[in-house]
Order: C-alpha cells, then structure tokens, then sequence
C-alpha cells in the first residue's frame, strides 16, 4: 500500500492526537526502517528510546514467537515462572526490593503516584514535589505531574497534589516542602524537556534532604533508564567517581520504552523497606506481567549482557558525542550547544537560523524534516532540540553514517 493511501486511512479512522511526520513505515532490519514507497531510513530515533535492539531482531522475534506458541496470557491471579524470573532480574541490577509490571510508562508512574500516597496516608500527605520540563506520560495524573503547561492544556481542573519547581535546583525543592509533601519525582536526564541531566551535587543532595523530610525520592526512568546511558540507570552514570555515589539509591524507579524493545511491557521497582506498601488489592493490572512480555524482556537482559552492550553504548556514545562537539564549535550558528550521556543525546540548536525563519514550524520539527530528507530519523523535544536515541546495538558503521548525513545538514544550514 503507498504512503498516500495510509495516510488516507489514518484521516479517515485514526484519532487526530499526534502531529506525524508524513512517512510511512512497513519493515526494519537493525539500525534500518523502509518507508511504503521502499526508500531506507537510519533510524536513530528507535520509536522514542524505544527498539533497544533496533527493529526485525530474529533472536528476538524467535523469542517471541517461541513463548506465543506456549502461552501468551494467564490472569495476576496465578503465577507464572517468567515474571518471578523478571522481576529477579530487575532487582540484581538495582538493589534488594520488588517490582510491579505493568504496560506502558504513564502506568509506571501511576503507580509510584500510588506508592507515595499510600506512604504519607495516615499522614495526611500527598504532595509530590517534580521538576520543570519534566514529562511523566499523557493520564490525567502523569499531566498534572509534567512540568510543561502544553500538554494540561484544555484538561483540567488538574488532578491536585503535584508542586513544579526547576530542575537541578536543590533549595527550590527545599522550599516547596509543605507538611502535605510525601515524595520527591525527577528524571536522571530529561528527554522530551531537552536532554538535560541532572547534576551529582543535585542527586545527592536530594537524597539527603529527602532522608531528612522523610520524603520517598522516585525516579522515571523510562526514558534514560534500562542502559540508554552505558549504566543501568542514570544516576548510576551520572555518579560515576563521585564520593558516596556508588551507595545512591533511590526509593523508587519507573520503567518501560527500552524494557520491551518495542514490546509493551513497564513495571517499577520499589526499595524492600517499602515493598509492602501496595499489598493485595491495592493495585493491579489485567496485562502487565504477561508471561509473553516478561519473555521478551528477559531475552533482552540476555542479549544486552551478553554481547556488552552496556560498554558499547558508553564507547560509541561518548564518540558520537565529541563528534558533534567538533561540529558545534564549526558550527556555532547552526548548533548551540550538545549534550548528553550514551545513546541519550540531545542537539540544541541556535536561534534563528535564516533557512528556518520562513516557516512558523519549530526549529526542531524543520530540522527533523531535512534529516528526514536526507535519510534519517531522529526525535525533537522542544522547540530547538533534536535528539539522537540509537538502538543499543548500533553498529559503528551506522554511526557513521548518521553522523555524516547530520554533518551534511548542518554545513547547509550554515552556508
């Protein structure tokens, strides 16, 4: 079918509740997409974080096929081997407590919403304290948790109990604790807010204040966990070589994109000393968990392990990085600053570059565009950024490759 009759199809059947870049897509293989008319994409966007192994992955998709043949679905009622095996996991690679699994990211965060609520009920508690540019999913809670007034707009009233404060700004949060305030939620980087990571002195600022308030300190890591970064989580990079960053930890971690490799599958990991407080009948799910989900989630662990990937994506991230440092500091009036961790990169573009000034669409959808046009696929946040979110396993070929087509954009830009 071409591009112009699914878009039909979409205008026709479709809810209208994305703004789509007009392509369409009908296989993949790796770092690869193919359009409906057959032309090759670098794909270095990955679904948003989302194709940890990249797409058509056959040790996956036989993984998949293999546990769909023996038993896709049983109900939270029962048991089944591979969530426990899951769950176990998760847990070696964080600390001692236990993990909830659910659909999606905004379950995720529900979730820990709950948590924290539960946690300061007998209190009276039930404040949350987030940042600024924060973004924590599309339900009506995960709204009033986002720090970006664009995605409340036209639903409120607001579900109450969320205080928005700027990021990396440690005295902001200690004057916004009220005697209603249970938690503290924070990304380690903030995507769709830019790619910006948090400070050290920040987290473990945090963690000490939150020890002093008696405040659960939660972290979404949905986008810039599950080793997006080189380390399992964020923090665990961000704290690399900073004395007592090694023990940091915090109360709660939200979990999804990566986890499933473009399956659906989230869950949150819960410290043991408050692992009980969401106890039978408290939360549930009728999807999460399934023994197809957690199979696929576990083949994953298992790839990633296996062939390094954690240590591929510090390498390689860290040399696509100072790659586009290099062209930044050619560039200056095309790129204003780069940044991030891994294959978490976000590229902020500067203001008013000429070739953009004759349209009203934002700098980063323009520029996502041209990539476009010139065969990559990569992801915007904001108005000015435009962010790199490759497949763990992308080949330094690839790499390459993106770079150029990234280099050949921006020297047309500038010229």
């Amino acid at each position: 079918m071409q591009h112009s009759e699914i878009k039909q199809l979409f205008d026709d059947y479709v809810a209208p509740t994305y703004g789509r870049f007009d392509l369409s897509f009908e296989r993949g293989e790796g770092s690869q997409l193919w359009s409906a008319e057959g032309r090759r994409y670098l794909d270095l966007g990955t679904g948003i974080a989302v194709a940890s192994l990249g797409h058509g992955h056959p040790e996956l998709a036989d993984a998949i096929a293999e546990q769909a043949r023996r038993m896709i679905h049983v109900s939270n009622l029962y048991h089944t081997e591979l969530q426990g095996r899951l769950a176990k996991a998760l847990v070696e690679l964080i600390a001692p407590g236990k993990v909830f699994f659910c659909n999606s990211g905004a379950e995720a965060n529900d979730g820990l919403y709950k948590l924290a609520r539960r946690f300061g009920h007998e209190e009276g508690r039930f404040e949350i304290i987030t940042a600024k540019n924060s973004f924590h999913g599309r339900t009506l809670a995960g709204i009033a948790a986002t720090g970006q007034e664009k995605v409340k707009a036209g639903f409120g009233p607001a579900v109450p109990g969320f205080v928005h404060v700027p990021f990396n700004d440690l005295e902001a949060i200690r004057n916004s604790i009220s005697p209603a305030t249970v938690a503290v939620l924070i990304e380690g980087i903030q995507g769709e807010g830019g790619i910006t990571a948090a400070t050290p002195e920040y987290l473990l600022g945090l963690r000490k204040l939150c020890d002093e308030k008696n405040l659960l300190l939660m972290f979404d890591a949905i986008q810039c966990g599950y080793f997006r970064t080189g380390r399992f989580m964020s923090y665990q990079r961000i704290l690399e070589g900073v004395p007592r960053g090694e023990t940091f930890l915090p109360d709660a971690i939200s979990m999804a994109k990566s986890m499933g490799g473009g399956f659906p599958i989230g869950g949150f990991w819960v410290a043991e000393k408050y692992a009980r407080l969401l106890g039978p009948g408290s939360h549930g799910t009728t999807f999460g968990g399934t023994a197809l989900a957690c199979a696929t989630a576990l083949k994953i662990l298992e790839i990633i392990h296996r062939d390094g990937l954690a240590d591929h994506v510090r390498s390689t991230g860290d040399w696509i990085l100072g790659e586009l440092k290099k062209l930044q500091t050619e560039y200056p009036s095309v790129i204003f600053a780069v940044r991030g961790k891994g294959f978490m990169i976000g590229i902020e573009l500067a203001e008013n570059i000429p070739a953009f000034s004759g349209s009203e669409s934002p700098a980063s959808i323009q520029m996502c565009n041209r990539l476009h046009n010139a065969g990559l696929l990569t992801i915007p946040a904001g108005t000015r950024v435009f962010r790199l979110l490759p497949a763990l396993n992308l080949k330094q070929e690839n790499a390459v490759e993106g770079l150029q087509i990234i280099t050949n954009t921006v020297r047309e830009l500038a010229d």
